[in-house]
C-alpha cells in the first residue's frame, strides 16, 4: 500500500512538471510573448489547486495531456493533438469538451480559405471535396475523443445491467459493508437492476452524480452552501474578468467568432492575452465556468478550471505584466529571452541556481512583496493562500475545493 501511494504521488508530480512545460510552450505559441508564457507556467507551479496536482488525483495527468494536445494543435499536428485529447478524455470526463478545439480549428481554416478571394469559388467541386474531407476528419477525431467515455459507459452497463448467471465477483467484506452503510449498489448482484439501466441513454455517470452527489442545475444554490460559494469566488471573479477583458478588447472578433480574415492581423499579428488566438481558449474557459457554477459543486471550480484551461494563468500573468512596475522595469520582452537568462535557469552549479532564482520573476515579486501594487498582492495572495490552505485542509480530510 505504501509503494502504491508513493508511486501515485511521484506520477502526479511528474505529470505536474510536464503540464507546466506544456503550458509554457502553449503560451509561447499562442501569446507570442515568452515572458508572459514563462510567468504563466510559474503561476501554474504555484496553482491554487496544487494539492490536487500533487496528490493521487487525475488533475495533473489531465492537465499534462490537455495542455500538450492544445500545443500540438497550435503547431498544426492535428492527429497527434487528437490522440492526446482522446487520452485526456479517458482520464477525466470533461475532456470530451476539448473536441471543440479540433472542430473550431478545422472550421476556421475552411472559413479563411473561403475568404482568400474569388479563386476558390471557381473551383467549387474541389472546394466541396475539401469540405467533405475536413468534415470527415473532424467527425473521426471527435469520435475518438468521445470513445473512452462511451467505452466506460458500456463497461458499466455490462457489469450492472447485464449480469450473467455466473458466480458473483469476490468483493472484500470491508467494501461490502461500506456499500451497505452508504446505500451503494454492488455490481453483478442478483436482484432488481438499477433504474438507469432502463434509460433511453443508460449513462451511469450522470446517474451517480444525480443520485449520490446531488449534482444538478441550480441544486447547489442553498443558504448552507454560502461558504463553498465563497471558496469559489476568487476563481469565478478572475475567470469572468478574463472573459470580459477579452470581449471588451475584441468585440468584433468575438461577434464573428474569429472567422473573419483581417489584413492587419496577417501583416503584424497581435501578441499578448488579447490577441486573436486566445479567443477559443476564452470560450472554453467560459463554458467550463458557467457549467461548473450552475450545475456542479461550486467549490471544485478552482481545481476544475485550474487543471482544464490555461486562461486563469494567462490572465493573471497578463495582469502582473501590465500593472506591476517591478516587472515592467525589467525591459522589453525581447530582452528577457536572452540566451544567458535561459542558460542560467538551467545550469546546475550552486551559483547559477542562486542567479536563476533572482531572475525568476515570481520569486522576485515575493521577495519584494511590500513594494508590489495592491492588485499583485491580491493575485499572489490568492495563489499562495489556496496553495497553503489546500495542503493543510485537504491532507487532514477537511472540506476543501
Amino acid at each position: 500500500r505504501s509503494l502504491l501511494l508513493l508511486a501515485a504521488a511521484l506520477l502526479s508530480s511528474l505529470c505536474s512538471v510536464l503540464a507546466a512545460a506544456a503550458l509554457y510552450e502553449l503560451g509561447r505559441a499562442v501569446l507570442r510573448r515568452r515572458r508572459e508564457a514563462f510567468l504563466a507556467a510559474l503561476l501554474f507551479s504555484l496553482s491554487p489547486a496544487s494539492v490536487f496536482l500533487a496528490a493521487a488525483y487525475s488533475e495533473s495527468m489531465f492537465a499534462c495531456l490537455a495542455f500538450g494536445a492544445m500545443w500540438e494543435l497550435e503547431r498544426g499536428h492535428g492527429w497527434r493533438s487528437g490522440m492526446l485529447f482522446c487520452l485526456a478524455s479517458g482520464v477525466r470526463a470533461n475532456g470530451v469538451l476539448n473536441a471543440g478545439f479540433l472542430l473550431y480549428s478545422r472550421g476556421k481554416s475552411f472559413a479563411l480559405r473561403l475568404q482568400a478571394g474569388p479563386g476558390p469559388l471557381r473551383q467549387l467541386p474541389r472546394l466541396w471535396k475539401q469540405l467533405l474531407s475536413l468534415a470527415s476528419a473532424a467527425v473521426l477525431t471527435c469520435a475518438g475523443i468521445f470513445l473512452p467515455f462511451a467505452l466506460f459507459q458500456f463497461y458499466a452497463y455490462l457489469r450492472f445491467c447485464e449480469a450473467g448467471p455466473g458466480p458473483e465477483p469476490s468483493v472484500p467484506q470491508l467494501l461490502v459493508q461500506l456499500a451497505r452503510d452508504r446505500g451503494y449498489r454492488l455490481a453483478a448482484t442478483a436482484g432488481v437492476k438499477p433504474p438507469w439501466c432502463s434509460y433511453r441513454f443508460p449513462v451511469i455517470y450522470s446517474y451517480i452524480q444525480d443520485s449520490y452527489w446531488d449534482v444538478g442545475f441550480l441544486r447547489y444554490f442553498k443558504l448552507r452552501q454560502i461558504p463553498n460559494f465563497l471558496l469559489a469566488l476568487p476563481v469565478t471573479l478572475l475567470s469572468s474578468w478574463a472573459a470580459w477583458t477579452y470581449v471588451a478588447a475584441n468585440p468584433w472578433h468575438c461577434l464573428t467568432l474569429g472567422l473573419e480574415r483581417r489584413k492587419s492581423e496577417e501583416e503584424k499579428p497581435r501578441a499578448g492575452f488579447c490577441c486573436p488566438a486566445v479567443f477559443v481558449y476564452v470560450v472554453h474557459a467560459t463554458v467550463l465556468l458557467v457549467f461548473g457554477f450552475l450545475c456542479m459543486h461550486v467549490q471544485v471550480l478552482t481545481r476544475f478550471l485550474g487543471s482544464s484551461s490555461p486562461i486563469l494563468y494567462w490572465f493573471c500573468a497578463h495582469l502582473l505584466q501590465e500593472h506591476e512596475p517591478l516587472l515592467q522595469s525589467e525591459g522589453t520582452d525581447d530582452q528577457i529571452v536572452a540566451p544567458r537568462s535561459e542558460k542560467s535557469l538551467l545550469a546546475s552549479s550552486p551559483g547559477s541556481c542562486v542567479r536563476g532564482m533572482s531572475e525568476n520573476p515570481l520569486v522576485r515579486l515575493l521577495m519584494n512583496y511590500r513594494l508590489m501594487t495592491p492588485l499583485s498582492r491580491c493575485l499572489l495572495g490568492f495563489f499562495l493562500s489556496y496553495w497553503l490552505l489546500g495542503l493543510i485542509l485537504h491532507c487532514n480530510f477537511w472540506p476543501w475545493t
